[in-house]
């Protein structure tokens, strides 16, 4: 479903990812961690098309994400780190234009949103302009969006930012049934605790390079650590180093899901 192929990616002469080799299958829950400029947003920028990688090739469905970034974002939907609205238009107007760019007919863009705004509890500022909302009603609002065309495959960058504690427990739930229906999950976060939870498996990346891939209880044993939490397994693992300082981020509205490649710094 998800597949990196030796993917590296550079800004000038700083390595950002080097050598990423990862598959995820449908159905699975992944969590990508790794202290500050460690790769992660990288990583999730080249899956959903926003960054070409410099070497190596990322596939979603089958689908090379670079020569073919309009047929890979039809199965991609995309939640950034921060959320991209468009002021001037309602919540309702956002996911009606997220629908029609997705190509749904008028039956199922209403069944489908009213799905959405049930699912999140958007109802009380649904036909506010979202100039108004709050960061985690947006965070809600977006979640919904890269949800209304039943994407195959869900990225999250950083999930939980701005979420009050019962939004925080509905991402999860939402997230854990979604990977329950068959869709391929993939999130950075950091966020250890929720990674323990409902992670099928861990990546832990470390100044571009994977540390360790596996399930938590393999950490546990890799380590010598058995029935440890993952904090402390984290801060063993990533010990020897805090990471370098990531390149700067590109920044603007990702609505549904990838974009055209657009090229970093460098």
């Amino acid at each position: 479903m998800i597949e990196f192929q030796n993917v590296t990616r550079t800004y000038g002469d700083r390595v950002a990812v080097a050598g990423l080799t990862l598959t995820l299958p449908e159905g699975e829950l992944f969590a990508m961690l790794g202290p500050n400029g460690a790769g992660k947003t990288t990583t999730i920028k080249m899956l959903v098309g926003l960054l070409r990688p410099t070497s190596g090739r990322v596939f979603v469905n089958g689908c090379d994400v670079a020569r073919h970034p309009r047929e890979a974002a039809q199965c991609i939907g995309y939640i950034p780190d921060e959320p991209f609205l468009y002021d001037k238009l309602s919540g309702r107007e956002f996911l009606e234009f997220v629908a029609q760019m997705r190509g749904l007919d008028r039956r199922t863009r209403t069944a489908r949103i009213d799905r959405e705004v049930a699912c999140f509890d958007l109802g009380g500022f649904f036909d506010d302009l979202t100039e108004t909302y709050s960061h985690g009603m947006k965070q809600r609002l977006v979640f919904a969006a890269a949800l209304l065309h039943d994407p195959q495959v869900l990225v999250i960058d950083e999930p939980m930012v701005g979420l009050d504690p019962r939004s925080v427990r509905l991402a999860k739930d939402v997230l854990c049934a979604r990977a329950r229906a068959g869709t391929a999950v993939f999130m950075s976060t950091h966020i250890l605790s929720m990674a323990e939870e409902i992670a099928d498996r861990l990546c832990v990346l470390d100044r571009g390079r994977v540390n360790f891939l596996g399930t938590l209880s393999a950490l546990q044993h890799e380590l010598a650590l058995p029935r440890t939490s993952l904090e402390p397994l984290f801060l063993k693992l990533t010990a020897n180093g805090d990471g370098e300082a990531g390149p700067p981020q590109q920044s603007g509205p990702s609505l549904t899901g990838a974009a055209e490649p657009i090229e970093g710094p460098g």
